[in-house]
């Protein structure tokens, strides 16, 4: 099985202000970073499924000079609101570390 692991050096989620989340997916290497683009595994309807949000206000932005991908989308609920599980967001990124990632 392969993961975001095999790939990436760093997974990370955090705010991007109070009404904002962001995930940060550093490969490897430019092996790392242009396989796992390829397989297309990072896009716009994973996250709507995963953080039940309108595919339409995610942003998947492929950095291949930085050999990265990020993804923004609208927080679940406004960051320190009482509903607020995650307030730095630093937890988001946990259900993308077990999903099998296929190859391209």
């Amino acid at each position: 099985m392969t993961t975001l692991l095999d790939y990436c050096s760093l997974v990370r989620s955090k705010n991007a202000g109070p009404f904002t989340l962001t995930f940060d997916f550093m490969c490897h290497d430019q092996t790392a970073y242009d396989a796992l683009v390829a397989t297309g595994f990072l896009n716009e309807t994973l996250f709507a499924t995963l953080y039940d949000t309108d595919p339409a206000e995610i942003l998947v932005v492929n950095h291949p000079r930085a050999l990265a991908v990020k993804a923004s989308l609208p927080r679940p609920t406004v960051q320190g609101d009482l509903h607020d599980t995650d307030c730095y967001a630093g937890q988001q990124y946990a259900p993308l570390m077990d999903m099998e990632v296929a190859p391209a």
